[in-house]
């Protein structure tokens, strides 16, 4: 049995979430635990004011915050019920929601955040800020899924020879060896590239034994771009990839192909960093 963490903030009740959880529940025995954080963390809001210490914060009353968030909470117990599952809630609903969401990383196996969504009326375009920070600081692989979910059918492994990348692969089939058996395509997500895909051969030979239905194809100098439209066209698919480490966060939020894949809402992206 694993722990899945599905988060939902104050003003948004997740359909792709809560349909991701459902859909991995059918392959294994899951312990679903609902995170519930308030519409809006207020320690970011006092921090990114620009206004000082002692300046004054507008801030919504907070028993407008419990009603939202007691709303999200009826829906997903009702769900769980009417499901079978074994579940929990967990409301995050104090001034500090994302530390303590975050928190709640270190004690489980995915978390699952959606990638249109979450903390939208705080900053539209994803992924902001919010995002970004809980993507940097999880202590556990996150999956980001869009509203619209389609059901996975196949894998797309993202790998560009660097140890973040086999990190996320190993993390993946560890936590799902049954999603392995899926059509899984490798690719060479390296934009800057003499071609080579680095290291291919101790690459494959540990993939073909996690991923039985395995195609590796090198698209080493395609443009982010270009890259992100062509995976993102992929409909059914699924992304690994390690993508957003704690010590490269800045460039890769400016570089990475994953950024323009959340923002186009097109495929569910697992990301997994050490």
């Amino acid at each position: 049995m694993k722990k899945v963490l599905i988060v939902f903030d104050g003003k948004h009740f997740s359909e792709g979430a809560m349909q991701m959880a459902e859909w991995l529940s059918e392959k294994q025995t899951l312990l679903m635990t609902g995170v519930f954080l308030s519409p809006i963390d207020y320690r970011e809001v006092i921090g990114y004011s620009g206004l000082g210490m002692g300046a004054p914060v507008l801030m919504p009353p907070f028993s407008e915050d419990d009603k939202l968030v007691g709303e999200s909470i009826m829906k997903f117990e009702k769900r769980c019920q009417k499901e079978g599952f074994e579940y929990r809630v967990h409301k995050d609903t104090d001034l500090f929601a994302l530390q303590e969401l975050i928190s709640e990383t270190r004690f489980a196996d995915l978390m699952i955040v959606s990638s249109e969504l979450f903390y939208e009326n705080i900053e539209k375009e994803q992924p902001n800020e919010y995002l970004r920070k809980t993507l940097h600081e999880s202590e556990c692989p996150v999956m980001l899924v869009p509203e619209h979910f389609i059901s996975p059918f196949s894998l797309i492994l993202s790998y560009d020879g660097k140890a973040a990348s086999m990190f996320a692969m190993k993390q993946f089939s560890y936590l799902f060896p049954e999603l392995c058996e899926m059509n899984t395509l490798i690719i060479s997500a390296e934009e800057e590239s003499d071609g080579e895909m680095p290291n291919s051969a101790l690459m494959e030979e540990w993939a073909a034994r996690h991923f039985p239905i395995l195609t590796v194809e090198n698209l080493a100098g395609e443009s982010r771009e270009g890259l992100a439209n062509w995976i993102g066209d992929k409909r059914g698919s699924l992304l690994v990839t390690g993508a957003f480490g704690r010590g490269e966060l800045s460039s890769l939020f400016r570089k990475s192909f994953v950024t323009a894949l959340i923002r186009q809402n097109r495929i569910p992206i697992f990301i997994a960093h050490q």
